[in-house]
């Protein structure tokens, strides 16, 4: 009675069992000093949350001391009900100065390059479209890699949120980078686009 109860009790519970949380969505970029690229993509509605790191190099634990060959990126987290990968793609490219080679504003060296960092043939695909379009949208070449993701190592805990934890320091250093000015005069009335939105 007991036994047959119990088997009773277990197929009545998992018939009720929380259905699976969906895998998150994410979305790997390079534009220039983490904390800008985690400030303007924490602001877009659907984006759950962005963490700073680095990506792309060969060592196995880059720091902001030591990442030759990495790049400062962000992983973006999102809500794909919410927000699209095809949206965050369109903001990307707004946000850079996608048509320089050589770094990003007053930051320069191949640390602060743009990349977008791709998992499979239908996200590079869908880049390479975002990217023509951009490319057209803005009479412009752009240089931005498009490059398979490899490890991504989180960067420092001071790192994270630089923009929240020092906001006198962040602001600061944004306007005398020149980021804001940059893009607005090469994007205009595209700059920025979705920014802002989040609650």
């Amino acid at each position: 009675m007991f036994k047959s109860s119990f088997a009773a009790l277990a197929v009545l519970s998992a018939s009720f069992s929380a259905p699976a949380l969906a895998a998150e969505k994410n979305l790997i970029v390079a534009g220039g000093c983490f904390w800008c690229i985690e400030k303007d993509f924490e602001q877009v509605a659907g984006v759950k949350y962005v963490v700073s790191g680095y990506t792309g190099g060969k060592l196995k634990n880059p720091t902001y001391k030591n990442h030759p060959g990495h790049r400062e990126a962000v992983k973006i987290v999102y809500d794909d009900a919410k927000v699209d990968y095809a949206t965050l793609l369109h903001t990307f490219w707004r946000t850079v100065d996608p048509t320089d080679a050589g770094g990003q504003f007053c930051d320069r060296g191949h640390a602060y390059t743009t990349a977008v960092y791709v998992n499979n043939a239908a996200e590079r695909k869908a880049v390479e479209r975002s990217k023509k379009q951009a490319e057209k949208d803005l009479g412009k070449k752009i240089v931005t890699p498009i490059v398979p993701v490899s490890k991504f190592t989180n960067s420092e805990d001071y790192h994270q949120n630089y923009y929240k934890k020092n906001p006198v320091r962040y602001k600061y250093y944004r306007f005398r980078c020149g980021r804001d000015q940059k893009v607005k005069a090469l994007w205009g009335d595209q700059a920025y686009p979705n920014i802002g939105k989040n609650s």
